[in-house]
């Protein structure tokens, strides 16, 4: 019977939002020798006895907050939480994403961490099992989300306390808070749902039978998540990243997005054009002048240089070309523009800037990815034209994979964002194009009126 309980947790916990998953791939995570201060702050936090914390790192779109947080849970994962024990500190992760079902709600959130937790520790298996078995309705996505915590987050923890009394801290990682959201932007059922996990994380946290715990959350800097970090209840707890730090007489600060990140990123390009090199033996790598111009055009955005990485390692043009068409479309970047801009001179690229806008915006509104001849297929023979040929031009912004069954992605939460309004756009094609959703409602109401049999009373109406 308890064996047929862990399955039905098994098939609750949403193994995608592990940091580690298959779905997340590629695993974003920092490059050696990168984000070292950073990183070294955060494992002084993580090391850090005495009280549990909620450590908070936050930063602007597309800055590198996913990369740190699987790059510390892949550290954490490798510290063991007694010498010659199997068990590691890394006690679970859980990243949220809007563009999956299961991973843009806090529905599944709890039977996430206690399947890593109990995964980890199996001594407390059988009292996990038996939590379940007592109230089945635990696992269910709708149930209260304090019920949740309270079973499958805070009493498994506590049965942890006694072995774990001289060990170092756990960890649990928790990134991209801010992709908990609904589908429709007027709806903020979702910010209250956040707002509501906030708050019960620092409530477990405040317990004292708890064995020392440390959360690392990521984030965008929202205002909602601002203002939940700051109640009474919650202020204490939290350790805010960035942070000013002093040391010798000098005050710093440590951020995702501080001067040293400059030079991260030079490292970043540097690093991504030899192993562009390996492939390509005839590809003669950019001067120091280009990689610093390139650098300073990422404005301290990681997603920037990613971005203009995937533009010129497309595997369908020579790089050495598409490195000299790069360096002249961020000629007219100032240093900090928005990514958007670095997405519209991709779009003027296209054979059909008009055509590859739509298809985009398609792409980042469905609310669970869909394969290349699905997507084709949903938009028909007028809009869904040319969907191969457009997508292969849009390679540095759209996981395409080489397989058609499989589902395409947006690389980054912010094409999704560049998208949703025509405003964010420069170009003037594209500012009476037809709304994703609207497009996408139409469709699927052509292909249903499609598929019903002609004697339907439906069509006699």
């Amino acid at each position: 019977m308890s064996e047929g309980t862990w399955e039905k947790l098994a098939q609750a916990a949403v193994k995608g939002a592990q940091y580690d998953s298959r779905e997340r791939q590629p695993h974003p995570k920092c490059l050696e020798g990168t984000r070292v201060v950073l990183l070294n702050y955060i494992y002084e936090s993580l090391d850090r006895q005495g009280n549990s914390q909620l450590i908070w790192l936050h930063g602007t779109a597309g800055v590198g907050k996913s990369a740190v947080a699987f790059t510390v849970a892949e550290r954490m994962r490798g510290l063991k939480v007694k010498e010659g024990s199997k068990e590691k500190r890394l006690a679970g992760t859980f990243f949220f994403s809007r563009k999956h079902t299961k991973r843009r709600t806090t529905g599944y959130f709890f039977a996430t961490l206690i399947y890593q937790l109990a995964s980890n520790f199996p001594s407390i298996r059988e009292d996990v099992n038996r939590i379940i078995l007592n109230n089945p309705t635990l696992l269910d996505h709708d149930t209260s989300l304090r019920d949740q915590m309270e079973a499958l987050f805070l009493q498994p923890l506590q049965r942890l306390k006694l072995r774990l009394r001289e060990c170092p801290p756990l960890t649990f990682v928790i990134d991209a808070l801010d992709e908990c959201a609904s589908e429709s932007p007027e709806d903020d059922t979702s910010e209250s749902e956040l707002t509501d996990l906030i708050s019960l994380l620092g409530e477990a946290l405040r317990e004292p039978g708890l064995p020392i715990t440390h959360i690392l959350l990521t984030s965008r800097s929202e205002e909602y998540i601002h203002k939940a970090m700051q109640t009474e209840e919650i202020r204490p707890l939290v350790c805010e990243i960035p942070v000013r730090t002093s040391g010798e007489g000098v005050a710093a600060t440590i951020s995702l997005d501080g001067v040293d990140v400059d030079n991260d990123i030079y490292v970043f390009l540097q690093h991504s054009f030899r192993e562009l090199g390996t492939r390509h033996p005839d590809f003669p790598q950019p001067s120091t002048d280009e990689l610093a111009r390139l650098a300073s055009r990422a404005g301290r955005r990681f997603i920037v240089a990613s971005t203009m990485m995937k533009f010129i390692d497309d595997r369908h043009n020579h790089p050495h070309d598409r490195l000299q068409l790069m360096l002249e479309l961020t000629s007219e970047l100032l240093p900090g523009t928005e990514v958007y801009k670095l997405y519209d001179r991709i779009l003027s690229t296209c054979a059909d800037p008009t055509l590859a806008y739509l298809h985009l915006s398609v792409i980042a509104a469905l609310a669970d990815p869909l394969p290349m001849a699905q997507i084709s297929k949903l938009l028909g023979p007028g809009e869904g034209r040319d969907v191969e040929s457009v997508l292969v031009q849009l390679r540095s912004v759209i996981d395409v994979p080489t397989d058609s069954n499989l589902p395409m992605n947006i690389y980054h939460s912010s094409v999704r964002d560049y998208v949703s309004h025509h405003s964010n756009s420069s170009l003037y094609q594209v500012h009476d194009i037809t709304s994703p959703h609207s497009l996408l409602a139409l469709s699927c109401l052509r292909l249903m009126v499609h598929d019903l049999p002609e004697s339907t009373a439906l069509l006699r109406i």
